[in-house]
């Protein structure tokens, strides 16, 4: 838990859910972060504490929500997608983060996979000379938005990197296990994109709410977001676009190649065909064929049939068949 003010700030870790009822009258903005949303019991003793509705505490624990905005009158519910890469080279993870706030308070949950990107926005908060100090709790809820938005940018931009290198193997040499890190790269982007479009219509409906939690002066910032999430998904969907386009590329170079392969084996028959009809007439058993008694008839068929391949190897390089 942070709570703070103008006067400063408070951070303590809850030992029992009861603690929480000392802050939920005060005037400062208190953020309860709750890692771990497995556990019913301290979910639903917390909802009884701020007294949420039974539905949204479903939502909370049901970890495969779609990113929304739910509007209680009295506080505002927000789900959203946040995304990393895996420590363990398993691709793009995501971790669902619910996040609640009412006229003076944010509580988010968390899944509690690997950490989150909220470090910053903390060390913002303990700042004296930070704007926190005198926002409301809009404010924050802006800005745990605004956080995990952001760090989609970060994993984006290794996306980025990957998919270049992947062109470049498909230049150079592509393979079977290329073809495989396409598909993993399409299927990620699958991930973001599921996470990344409702996002959209999410900000949207937040700036254009009517409720009183949601101050004027946060809807411009708000809108900061909206921008930052187009932004976004104009890059996914480039991206999607050139990873689709890699399957055509890698059928066409896999294609090419082995048109290239066929094309130097169909020179080499084309240039043995004269020399199998010459070397078949001559390995006949017949009795009476002149070149068999004549002195310079092994040597001459050998110099013959050196010319065809010669007169032919020069016929193929001059139409740039090879």
């Amino acid at each position: 838990m942070i709570d703070y003010d103008e006067n400063g700030v408070r951070e303590t870790v809850f030992q029992r859910i009861e603690e929480c009822l000392l802050f939920k009258d005060r005037p400062s903005v208190t953020w309860i972060n709750v890692e771990g949303v497995h556990d019913t019991d301290i979910i639903t003793k917390l909802g009884a504490c701020y007294g949420f509705h039974p539905l949204m505490i479903e939502d909370i624990v049901n970890t495969q929500q779609r990113p929304k905005m739910d509007d209680y009158n009295a506080y505002l519910y927000v789900v959203l997608k946040m995304i990393f890469k895996s420590q363990a080279d398993e691709g793009i993870m995501t971790e669902q983060v619910s996040l609640i706030a009412g006229s003076n308070f944010v509580i988010s949950f968390q899944e509690g996979v690997e950490g989150d990107v909220f470090g910053p926005l903390r060390d913002s908060i303990r700042n004296n000379k930070n704007r926190f100090r005198v926002m409301g709790a809009d404010y924050l809820l802006y800005s745990l938005i605004d956080s995990i938005v952001d760090s989609y940018f970060g994993v984006l931009e290794n996306m980025g990197e990957e998919i270049e290198m992947v062109e470049d193997v498909l230049i150079l040499s592509p393979e079977s296990q290329t073809l495989q890190i396409i598909h993993k790269l399409k299927r990620e982007l699958i991930t973001l994109r599921k996470a990344v479009w409702p996002l959209r219509e999410l900000i949207n409906k937040l700036q254009r709410t009517e409720t009183p939690i949601i101050q004027e002066h946060t809807k411009v910032y708000l809108r900061d977001v909206y921008d930052h999430t187009i932004q976004i998904i104009d890059t996914v969907e480039t991206y999607r676009d050139m990873v689709s386009g890699m399957i055509d590329i890698y059928l066409s170079s896999v294609s090419n190649r082995m048109n290239a392969v066929m094309k130097v084996l169909t020179v080499i028959a084309t240039i043995f065909m004269p020399l199998t009809f010459l070397a078949g007439i001559y390995g006949m058993n017949f009795k009476h064929m002149p070149e068999y008694e004549w002195q310079y008839g092994y040597p001459l068929l050998w110099l013959f049939m050196i010319t065809i391949s010669c007169a032919m190897l020069y016929f193929f390089r001059k139409k740039k068949w090879l």
